[in-house]
């Protein structure tokens, strides 16, 4: 266990380039077992899950070498039976083993998959497009048993837009000779990064980037060699950091304009907006944030939703941001029924907030933050209380700190060399 001890009040300026995205990395590990060639990922992220994740591949029988930020991995024979339930109910991205494993070896045993605790996350998506590709289901105490001879190519329709269902299905699809269909797809970038991996191992995959994926399995994917794109809620936590402090930041490397118009989006609806500079985007201070209120004066909707709405990952971020905007703005969770529990602990330390229901916060501000004690619930919820204590008079504790290390790299020592006053006790 270990706790982050951060004193605030300081400027956060300078220069940062993000890792590669979280959400992308734990399903393109997982689709190197669809071939026994040599499958090589640039920009991987050093994060508590990729690191569980790995230890889930190794488990298998992958080979994993390290060089710098890039990994190669090669699944020569891997074994099903070999999974470990422990490590399985470390991670949620332990499911996205599901697909592949059927695809290749006709069987998964998988432990109940673990993750942050932000609502009910269903994996009846997941289990009812595997079932229609031919893999037979059973479930009992010690988790849920996937088996086929071979599964078949289908005409899918997901109940729900599920970013980890439609990866899942798009991986065993690939494997899987013959025309598989997804309708109702997610479509987000590390959705489409996913598929740009698997074009490249050789399936033939149309309509990348909409919710409608055909997708031409083969009978077998080769190696392949990509770099996984930018974690674009990493690089907004770090904005939101250096805006609601006053301080300028360069976030390199990161530029997308799909990306950048739905991030960028949010931000500028709390005054927060940024320059582009080639790949980079380039803050400044806004003195004093304003909210942009809507037509007449009213009070504005921030609401999250599947891409290309606001990601349910950022909302939390936003939150904090929003206390240090003059207004108020109402913030509107659709996707996580638990996803703004922790919004009292922001009230704790000062935050103007009126919690309507489990889905729904007002935010009026600017508000100033006091330094407390409080503990991380989840990854994004616990880099958000970080935020609020950077930008609090006096010291503040944040328990739980390897809960945030699930998801953002080095957290503390790449904060430092911004200029924040933050160590990690352990």
């Amino acid at each position: 266990m270990s706790r982050f001890i951060i004193r605030g009040g300081t400027p956060l300026s300078g220069t940062f380039e993000p890792a590669g995205n979280k959400n992308a990395a734990l399903p393109m590990l997982a689709a190197a077992l669809l071939t026994d060639q040599p499958v090589t990922l640039h920009r991987v992220p050093d994060i508590a899950d990729v690191r569980v994740m790995c230890e889930l591949l190794a488990d298998l029988g992958v080979d994993i070498a390290r060089t710098g930020n890039a990994l190669t991995l090669r699944a020569r024979d891997p074994d099903p039976d070999r999974l470990s339930s422990e490590h399985c109910r470390q991670i949620r991205g332990s499911i996205l083993l599901a697909g592949p494993l059927l695809a290749r070896c006709g069987r998964i045993h998988l432990a109940p998959p673990g993750g942050d605790v932000i609502g009910r996350r269903r994996l009846d998506t997941h289990l009812h497009g595997l079932t229609d590709m031919g893999a037979e289901l059973r479930i009992d105490d010690t988790g849920l048993s996937l088996r086929c001879d071979r599964l078949v190519p289908a005409d899918l329709l997901l109940d729900e837009a599920s970013v980890t269902a439609t990866e899942n299905l798009v991986m065993a699809a690939a494997a899987t000779p013959g025309e598989t269909i997804l309708h109702n797809a997610a479509c987000e970038p590390h959705v489409q990064d996913v598929c740009r991996l698997l074009v490249a191992m050789g399936a033939v995959i149309d309509g990348i980037g909409t919710n409608r994926l055909i997708i031409q399995g083969r009978e077998r994917l080769g190696g392949a060699e990509m770099e996984i794109g930018p974690d674009y809620i990493e690089a907004a936590s770090y904005l939101a950091a250096s805006a609601m402090t006053g301080g300028t930041l360069r976030v390199t490397r990161v530029h997308d304009t799909e990306i950048h118009r739905v991030i960028h989006r949010a931000f500028a609806r709390l005054g927060a907006g940024w320059t582009v500079d080639g790949q980079d985007w380039v803050l400044t201070p806004a003195n004093p944030m304003r909210v942009a209120d809507d037509l007449g004066g009213a009070i504005p909707k921030i609401e999250d939703g599947i891409w290309p709405a606001i990601p349910s990952d950022l909302m939390s971020i936003l939150l904090v941001l929003a206390t240090q905007a003059e207004g108020s703005v109402l913030f509107f969770e659709k996707l996580f029924e638990s996803r703004m529990v922790w919004v009292d602990r922001l009230i704790s330390m000062g935050a103007r907030i009126v919690q309507c229901d489990p889905h729904r916060v007002l935010i009026t501000g600017p508000c100033p933050l006091t330094g407390s004690h409080q503990t991380s619930p989840d990854i994004r919820a616990g880099m958000a209380l970080i935020l609020a204590a950077l930008g609090a008079r006096g010291e503040s504790i944040i328990e739980n700190a390897q809960m945030i290390d699930r998801g953002y790299e080095r957290v503390d020592t790449r904060l430092r060399a911004l200029g924040a006053d933050i160590l990690r006790e352990d």
